[in-house]
């Protein structure tokens, strides 16, 4: 998530100037090939180029809506996460041996707090496991991740180790769905206790219940991430884009080159193809960025600049739950690499 109040100039920089660039160049073809072969044809009149610019933006419009809702799904959902675990680690302390300063009943209370961290980070891992970027990322995207390859904490041991006994760890680490399994194994460390009397049933119920919404939460992060943005949505905005973008210089012929019937090349036979080239990369980028923002927000859950910053959400967690068990040497916030929170 770009952790900035503007988006960086950097970047419209770098991405913009190809996109503007494309479009001038294929203007410039455009404009030459009409000036040296005066086809008529080639002169489209720009009214209904600008219904169909008008007819794309509300296209390209509806996407950008819909993408943005699954981004602040997923944003909220984490909220819950957080709000949830925070309530949960509340709970552990409150209701299993409370006032018992043991060893025992640390380690109990402990355990049940760091098999949490660890089905956060089981669960931002594995929403991360199988990721669009991973195929043909673009350039600039493959560069990012090459370069904060190190922050991206996607290393599956050094984030689940330290909170799971080493055979708790290779058990969970062979399910398929570990983060499922983390869940089922803290019901049933519930169900010891009360058997050996160290928790109420009735304080057992309640902490079922924030299991069972852990479920329901962890549902909802598969359902976005399992479930891909529509592509009749995505594919076609992007022709449509495409499309329009392609027509736009036939159509400022007929704006700017409505004198150009020189047999030779003179200065004013040229002029037109300056404001042409300047109007068709202006249209050509502001297009294609509204086409691409839809595109940046549709999978909330990748390693996108604009995604739900999954890693700052764990630690988070992570610093209340180690607080909440005395614990003093807590690990740092995460801090944006770049302007980026992961």
């Amino acid at each position: 998530m770009i952790h900035t109040r503007r988006f960086p100039m950097k970047n419209i920089i770098i991405w913009g100037s190809r996109i503007a660039g494309m479009g001038a160049l294929w203007s410039t073809l455009v404009f030459f090939t009409y000036r040296f072969t005066e086809f008529e044809f080639m002169r489209i009149p720009f009214l209904p180029i600008a219904t169909i610019g008008t007819a794309v933006a509300f296209y390209v419009g509806f996407k950008n809506n819909s993408a943005y809702e699954r981004f602040w799904e997923g944003r909220k959902i984490w909220g819950g996460i957080i709000n949830a675990s925070r309530t949960w680690g509340n709970a552990v302390m409150s209701y299993v041996l409370p006032g018992d300063s043991s060893d025992f009943a640390v380690e109990v209370r402990k355990r049940l707090m760091y098999r949490h961290m660890a089905w956060i980070n089981a669960l931002r891992l594995q929403l991360r496991k199988t990721s669009r970027f991973h195929h043909k990322p673009a350039r600039m995207t493959k560069i990012r991740l090459q370069k904060h390859a190190t922050h991206m904490r996607n290393d599956w041991d050094a984030e689940l180790k330290h909170f799971l006994s080493p055979e708790e760890f290779e058990e969970v680490s062979q399910r398929a769905n570990s983060a499922t399994h983390l869940i089922r194994t803290q019901g049933d460390e519930l169900q010891v206790l009360v058997k050996e009397e160290k928790l109420s049933i009735f304080h057992q119920i309640d902490l079922m219940r924030y299991l069972e919404e852990f479920y329901a939460l962890q549902g909802k992060c598969e359902r976005i991430k399992n479930t891909p943005f529509p592509r009749q949505y995505a594919e076609f905005s992007r022709l449509f884009t495409r499309v329009f973008t392609f027509l736009v210089p036939f159509g400022l012929l007929d704006v700017f080159a409505k004198h150009v019937h020189h047999a030779t090349i003179t200065v004013s036979s040229i002029t037109p193809v300056i404001p042409m080239i300047l109007s068709s990369a202006l249209i050509s980028w502001v297009f294609s960025t509204m086409e691409g923002i839809g595109d940046s927000s549709e999978d909330p859950f990748e390693r996108s600049m604009n995604d739900v910053p999954m890693n700052a959400l764990c630690r988070t967690i992570e610093i209340d739950l180690r607080e909440m068990l005395g614990e003093t040497e807590l690990p740092e916030k995460e801090k944006p690499i770049d302007n980026i929170l992961y």
